[in-house]
């Protein structure tokens, strides 16, 4: 029976390990604005700087074809090639993660929320050494979505 009992708390610890590790590796931000309505700011914000916008899917659409209630979440898929580049010549394999993504979503509470994985979580996954363009990535990104939820 002990042994059952540390299992159990083992395998609950490891999970609220995983779920915490998740939660670190992204950006969370709270928006006064409705989903459309923040990512429609985020787009404005990244167009007004020249960043490529390459699609916005609506999750909740998708969800709806098939019948499945889904809280609202749209994701916005963007880019620039002048970061990019020199990452994915660097590490092929972060084309698995670029171009940049960002979410608008609402939680069961009405919360609407803006996220995005950091641009370290990258950098370590891929093992790069250009700091200076992460860096780059993560000031971007951290001014871009504040001009999306500002008042």
């Amino acid at each position: 029976m002990k042994k059952i009992i540390y299992i159990a708390m083992l395998v609950t610890s490891c999970f609220h390990i995983s779920l915490v590790q998740a939660s670190d590796n992204y950006i969370n931000k709270k928006s006064p604005y409705s989903v459309p309505v923040t990512l429609d700011r985020l787009q404005s914000a990244l167009e007004s700087k020249g960043i490529t916008i390459f699609v916005r899917v609506d999750h909740g659409a998708g969800a709806k074809k098939v019948n499945t209630p889904l809280q609202e979440s749209q994701l916005l898929i963007f880019g620039n090639p002048k970061l990019g580049s020199p990452l994915m010549k660097e590490a092929p394999m972060m084309g698995l993660d670029l171009p940049m993504k960002a979410l608008a979503w609402k939680d069961a509470n009405g919360q609407v929320w803006l996220s995005y994985l950091k641009p370290s979580v990258l950098q370590n996954r891929h093992q790069l050494k250009q700091t200076g363009i992460i860096k780059k990535m993560a000031g971007a990104l951290n001014a871009m979505t504040n001009k999306a939820i500002e008042k």
